[in-house]
């Protein structure tokens, strides 16, 4: 998985033909993938942090569609790093990507206001802000319009990080947005990234956003829960003689570490393979402690392959709790199959006597990839109507390799078209 820091490009897919956006029509369409580079091979960077148990090497840049920008050290970057031509008064639709592996990223164009319209593929209520926050996978459409004076105007991609504890790449990301009447060598507009620790700034962003809940966009949020769920994620600290350490740094979702299997979940649930994973999973914390506190004194996690069981149609709420075992972080938490929508979030302990009481459920945005808050909490309601086994995990790649993962196995329904279809005759056998 930590290929993926070389993979760069995307896949966009507009709307129906004669469907159009529900904003007006921008003047052009621009990709943008924030990254991460480094300058040793990435798979030795994480088999050096496995051999010896602790923490990976940070990434030596960040990136804008490839580029850094004018970073010491840096080969790759044009002189500006990548650079966006506009013409002056025309509006541009920017199509954010942070595939980056393990930072969340601010993201500034100096001089101008962005109007947000479309997070992970679906649309919002618009609004105008000066500063992103896009985690690992997510993706952010803003409307950026050329009202600015003739000239070259800095764009940054920095991180957020609001833990003291967990060392991150610190190095900006940049380009510049050029206009086409603007004399190409003139100075560029700068603009100062966030403090790294911006808490505030990224909760304005975060708290800002809504579903459109439209007649032809509806926000169908479960009114009803069939499955309440609570997950403890985190780390923790298991016992590793072969690591240089003696122990080796772990994840864990409820204190289960993931163990990947040598057969595929997805066919050992189709064929009904048994010894593959179980379904015990815990829906809820095995024990109880002041999550975002101090913790337990014993730090250590479990290893298996378990899954949740779903059955068909059941609608599900599941609240993701940091901890603060080893120490609070965000973790930007990714399904796969399905959207969901964010109904709730809070700092410190969830209290499900209190804390659904400020649930929205009337307009929540809808996404994939979530971002826990440090030393909180996040709510998440979806529907199980998707057939077959589905991954959760941190979309921070060194958390997924340590562990924070677990997959859902949500159970055929009542015809075919509910139903898991049978693999491909020319699947390969490996």
């Amino acid at each position: 998985m930590w290929q993926r820091a070389t993979v760069h490009g995307a896949i966009v897919i507009l709307p129906k033909r004669g469907v159009p956006y529900p904003f007006p029509a921008p003047h052009k369409e621009v990709v943008l993938i924030l990254a991460e580079w480094w300058k040793s091979d990435v798979e030795a960077v994480i088999n050096e942090a496995l051999q010896s148990g602790l923490a990976p090497n940070v990434s030596d840049a960040h990136t804008i569609n490839g580029h850094a920008g004018p970073v010491s050290g840096c080969a790759s970057s044009a002189r500006d790093g990548f650079t966006l031509l506009v013409d002056q008064g025309k509006t541009y639709l920017l199509r954010i990507i942070n595939a980056a592996l393990n930072d969340d990223l601010f993201f500034k164009v100096a001089g101008h206001l962005m109007t947000v319209v479309e997070v992970d593929a679906t649309y919002t209520k618009h609004f105008t802000i000066d500063t992103l926050l896009i985690a690992p996978g997510q993706t952010t459409n803003v409307l950026l319009t050329a009202d600015q004076g003739a000239g070259r105007y800095l764009v940054t991609a920095s991180p957020f990080m609001d833990s003291p504890l967990v060392a991150v790449d610190n190095s900006t990301g940049t380009a510049t947005v050029q206009y086409t009447n603007a004399v190409p060598t003139s100075a560029i507009a700068t603009t100062k990234p966030p403090p790294r620790n911006s808490t505030s700034l990224a909760s304005q962003f975060i708290d800002s956003l809504r579903s459109l809940n439209s007649k032809q966009y509806p926000a169908s949020v479960p009114s009803t829960v069939d499955h309440s769920l609570l997950f403890t994620v985190g780390l923790g600290v298991n016992p590793c003689p072969a690591c240089t350490n003696g122990s080796r740094v772990v994840a864990a979702m409820n204190n289960v570490t993931f163990m990947m299997p040598t057969t595929a979940l997805l066919q050992a649930h189709y064929f009904n393979t048994s010894g593959v994973f179980t379904t015990d999973f815990p829906g809820q914390p095995l024990i109880a402690f002041n999550y975002t506190g101090s913790g337990p004194n014993n730090t250590q996690t479990m290893n298996g392959t378990r899954l949740y069981r779903l059955p068909y149609n059941a609608s599900v709420q599941l609240v993701l709790q940091d901890t603060g075992i080893i120490g609070p972080e965000s973790h930007p938490i990714h399904l796969h199959g399905y959207n969901f929508f964010v109904v709730g979030r809070g700092v410190g302990n969830y209290d499900p006597a209190t804390s659904p009481s400020k649930f929205n459920l009337v307009d929540p945005v809808e996404r994939n990839t979530v971002a826990v808050p440090s030393a909180g909490w996040t709510a998440i309601r979806f529907r199980a109507d998707n057939p077959g086994v589905w991954f959760l995990h941190c979309h921070f790649e060194v958390h997924t390799t340590w562990g924070l993962k677990m997959a859902f196995v949500v159970d055929d329904g009542p015809g075919p078209n509910q139903s898991l279809p049978p693999p491909p005759k020319d699947l390969p056998a490996c």
